[in-house]
């Protein structure tokens, strides 16, 4: 079975509905690397995100 770029993307939660069918034709040439890397950044962004919301106190106003 061959590799599928736009699977294997979908499958990690990246949102390609709004992709034109030229950009999901190019995002289908990515290799297994290309993707693991674009999963790797984006799972470092959202850990960062998650890391600073549950670093904010709740209930706290700063004026």
């Amino acid at each position: 079975m061959s590799f599928n770029a736009v699977q294997a993307l979908t499958a990690k939660g990246h949102d390609l509905d709004h992709a034109t069918e030229a950009q999901l034709s190019v995002i289908a040439t990515l290799s297994e690397a290309e993707v693991a890397v674009l999963n790797s950044v984006k799972d470092r962004i959202e850990g960062e995100v998650t890391a600073h919301v549950e670093g904010v106190a709740t209930g706290v106003i700063v004026w």
